[in-house]
């Protein structure tokens, strides 16, 4: 089956009358009954459905039903199963899609990005894909070295205007130094922050969709762990070098950004410096990926995930990583595979850690997937099925947590499913 298969577009004659009639029974269902059955699916099937069924579409476009399809969204689940997984793959300059994983399904589903994008970006250019949140996907263009925002509930995208520091190619962006959020929750609008050090001076950097604005401010030092984080702040990292790291606050318990130079404690893992360590940062949390090197002769070396622990700061700002909890040795055992080199996205939201890690081994990429609940602290593991990643041109990954509260209008929909090649 194609990957390529749209929601809309090329169907059979009167597909309306048809699905009505194939969905004749479904309908004598009682209401509640119905809704059950259709909250359970995911949302690009949902839209589907929407499309091509007359009838479930007045029961899917209903305040009541949008309104309970929300709240099953927001209730999935601590683990993966309650976010997205977005990876970015580079094809023909006018072919560029989203593909999202969905975890409660455990499909792949393709977003085609390439017709949003082709009034803002010109033929062949060179894009990265750096967050999203809600509605909103952010890319940054290497050619015009500019940000580009597509809004997909709107079919639409724009360029931003060029940040206080000036145009900036795709390399210049770290993901773990910057954060999208949708504001207020579940609208279009949306802020972007991103931190820098810049002639050895944390700077904090921050977008306002609203007003189409950018604003600057230095961070100054924090004075010591005397300040409370609040549930609304945003932790960035303005640099970092293995274990070593610059972090940013900002938010509730502070009038201006402060920065501070966290420090690991001794782990018996070894988790804080020294060895094969790969340091993931993120949202006020920092994992420590542990791994053994094997090197046998004649073959090429690679490296197999040993452990992986994580930290935080607990309640306060400006102190150093506390180690919050360890991934459980059966749950490693589960994705131990060899790679010969690693990457990784960390982020939390509403008390759930999640953390994805990249790797690349001879050409074939893999996806590890964990997540964290901080209340009931139990870790998940959620196999990523391969779909076709055989010489995949990887150029961006995000987590959203929000997209599945995305509700486009009833305009034609964007999501295609795909199916492992």
């Amino acid at each position: 089956m194609s990957d390529h298969h749209h929601l809309t577009g090329d169907h059979h004659p009167s597909p309306a009358s048809a699905a009505t009639t194939a969905l004749g029974p479904l309908l004598l269902l009682p209401s509640e009954l119905l809704h059950d059955i259709l909250i359970r699916l995911a949302l690009p099937e949902l839209l589907r459905v929407r499309s091509v069924a007359r009838p479930l579409s007045h029961v899917i476009s209903s305040p009541d039903f949008r309104r309970l399809y929300h709240l099953s969204s927001a209730a999935s689940g601590p683990g993966p199963a309650a976010a997205w997984l977005l990876v970015f793959k580079k094809l023909r300059p006018r072919d560029a899609a989203l593909r999202g994983f969905h975890g409660p399904s455990g499909r792949w589903f393709r977003i085609p990005v390439s017709a949003i994008l082709a009034p803002a970006v010109p033929p062949g250019e060179d894009l990265y894909f750096l967050a999203a949140s809600g509605s909103s996907f952010l890319f940054a263009a290497n050619g015009r070295r500019e940000l580009v925002v597509v809004d997909l509930s709107a079919h639409a995208a724009r360029r931003l205007p060029p940040s206080p520091l000036g145009p900036r190619g795709t390399s210049s962006w770290r993901r773990f130094g910057l954060k999208l959020v949708a504001d207020p929750p579940g609208s279009s609008q949306f802020r972007f922050l991103f931190a820098e050090l810049v002639n050895n001076t944390p700077l904090l950097f921050e977008y306002q969709s609203e007003t189409d604005t950018w604003q600057s401010s230095e961070a100054v030092q924090a004075e010591g762990a005397s300040t409370a984080a609040g549930p609304e702040g945003t932790f960035l990292c303005a640099a970092h070098a293995g274990p070593d790291c610059v972090m940013v606050y900002s938010g509730p318990g502070v009038e201006r950004p402060v920065f501070f130079r966290p420090r690991f404690p001794h782990n018996p893992n070894g988790g804080g410096g020294g060895g094969d360590r790969l340091h993931v940062y993120g949202d006020g949390r920092a994992a420590v990926v542990r791994s053994t090197v094997i090197d046998e002769p004649g073959r090429p070396r690679v490296k197999v995930v040993a452990g992986v622990d994580l930290y935080g700061f607990g309640s306060v700002v400006g102190g150093d990583w506390q180690l919050v909890s360890t991934v459980p040795g059966e749950l490693v055992e589960g994705f131990r595979k060899p790679y010969a080199v690693m990457t990784g996205l960390l982020s939390e939201r509403e008390g759930v850690v999640r953390l994805v890690l990249i790797s690349n081994c001879r050409g074939a990429w893999d996806i590890v997937w964990l997540s964290y609940d901080r209340a009931r602290g139990e870790w998940r593991w959620v196999p990523v099925p391969d779909w076709g990643t055989k010489g995949l041109n990887m150029a961006g990954i995000a987590v959203s947590s929000t997209f599945s509260r995305l509700w486009p209008p009833a305009a034609p929909s964007s999501c295609t499913t795909t199916t492992s090649q």
